[in-house]
């Protein structure tokens, strides 16, 4: 496992290029029955459009990469949207293109870029999101240190993920893993010891503005 980029949600954009609507479609895929499961929704959805063209990658270092055309003429489709993925370095996503077909032809540069508009504007909708390395530690505490703990989080942003209270105090925290050991480490001598801290296995979480997260809602584009 490593740190990687990919989009942040599901996504869609349309714009008219000559009379031809294009619609694309983006969305964080995990595998390529995923993949093709995501194009023939799309395909469900727009049945009446007369080309699909897409492209995807999986894998941390893009191990997987296709693309199709889907009759356009071959190179004006599939090869610039998986080119907009790679230029972007993102990883495990999808994109979509669909073509209602308007009567006007638009030759294969006119494609090229409306293709490439397309996905580039998908994934302005979607954003994007760094997966980093990291490790969910559970801190258990007294009633009187907590104070001092959430200081120093708060001095560090460092977010807490969850708060439970019982007869103690339980915290829940996402900490990216170059930096678990070092809070931890800070966490026991500011607490001289009484406050427990148990580390997880490293897992990929997703990192934004607010910290860590396991994960995000997907919009449904149904």
């Amino acid at each position: 496992m490593k740190n990687y980029r990919t989009v942040k949600q599901q996504a869609e954009a349309e714009f008219v290029e000559k009379k031809s609507t294009f619609i694309g479609s983006v969305k964080r895929v995990f595998s390529e029955e995923e993949a093709r499961a995501f194009i023939a929704e799309v395909k469900g959805r727009f049945k009446e459009a007369r080309h699909h063209v897409f492209a995807y990658t999986i894998g941390e270092d893009m191990q997987i990469q296709r693309y199709s055309d889907d009759g356009e003429p071959q190179g004006t489709g599939g090869i610039p949207v998986l080119e907009v993925i790679r230029k972007n370095e993102l990883r495990y996503t999808c994109i979509v293109v669909t073509r209602y077909f308007g009567g006007i032809l638009l030759g294969a540069a006119g494609l090229t870029r409306a293709y490439v508009r397309g996905a580039v504007d998908a994934l302005a909708q979607a954003g994007s999101v760094e997966r980093v390395l990291g490790k969910e530690v559970m801190v258990e505490t007294e009633y009187d240190l907590l104070g001092k703990i959430e200081h120093y989080l708060r001095e560090h942003h460092q977010p807490i993920e969850h708060v439970e209270y019982t007869d103690k105090v339980l915290l829940q925290l996402y900490l990216p893993s170059e930096k678990a050991s070092q809070v931890m480490t800070d966490l026991t001598n500011l607490t001289a010891g009484r406050a427990i801290l148990t580390a997880g296995e490293e897992e990929l979480f997703y990192q934004d503005e607010d910290g860590l997260q396991k994960g995000f809602e997907e919009q449904d584009m149904k």
